[in-house]
């Protein structure tokens, strides 16, 4: 159960720019693979970088078309690269790849230097999202990996993508959370009911009964249990 005192939510007003809508599906689509990777194969931080300039332009960024082509060719689609960003960034420790220094960093600490050794590694990757302990980091994480860097909430839009992608296929709750948002007067979320969005889905069950109105939540979640027991009632 959280432990800060409720408080009056602030913000209502926000940048509306944001990530475009995700899908809530798998993240990894089923590719086979066109070479047996062997275990006595050795990184090569060379291949890695040549690797790396097959998407990169002039600037030495992965761009747009970049992206695309190489979550082609890794079978991850394009809404949902950011699952296996954030699945990543406890290994690498780092904001993504799309510069050659986060993609050096972020491929050597998996040990990837090409399309079939990252394949390899998508259990991994699914089983840090699995695993609750490291689950929470990501959740966290993924917060000021999604907020513009000059503000410090999360516009709604974003906010809904992101919960969507983390908690769209786990939690029960999450499609009346959805439309509760869709239909608030909340255009940011902040840090603190970020993460307790997360709690509440880990701690309340779907039916609302063991939901403390006196607790110490984010007036957000008061309103929102409010709002669904209204609809439970009509």
């Amino acid at each position: 159960m959280p432990v800060k005192k409720k408080r009056k939510s602030s913000g209502q007003a926000g940048d509306e720019t944001g990530l475009k809508k995700c899908k809530i599906s798998s993240y990894c689509r089923s590719q086979a693979s066109s070479k047996v990777i062997s275990g006595e194969e050795h990184f090569s931080s060379k291949k890695c970088l040549a690797w790396f300039y097959e998407y990169a332009g002039d600037d030495e960024v992965v761009g747009p078309e970049g992206m695309e082509k190489f979550c082609e060719d890794i079978g991850v689609e394009p809404e949902n690269i950011i699952m296996l960003v954030l699945a990543w960034k406890l290994e690498a420790e780092s904001m993504g790849f799309f510069t050659k220094e986060e993609w050096l960093k972020g491929m050597t600490s998996l040990q990837c230097d090409c399309t079939e050794k990252l394949q390899s590694k998508f259990d991994f990757l699914r089983s840090q999202l699995n695993d609750i302990s490291t689950f929470k980091n990501i959740y966290r994480y993924a917060f000021d990996f999604a907020r513009d860097k000059d503000q410090r909430s999360l516009d709604i839009d974003t906010a809904k993508s992101m919960l969507a992608l983390l908690l769209g296929r786990t939690w029960p709750l999450f499609s009346v959370f959805y439309q509760y948002l869709e239909q608030s007067k909340y255009r940011v979320i902040n840090k603190d009911q970020w993460y307790n969005v997360l709690e509440f889905s880990r701690t309340v069950h779907a039916d609302l009964s063991n939901y403390d109105e006196d607790g110490a939540w984010p007036v957000l979640l008061d309103e929102f249990v409010e709002w669904q027991k209204v609809r439970q009632a009509s």
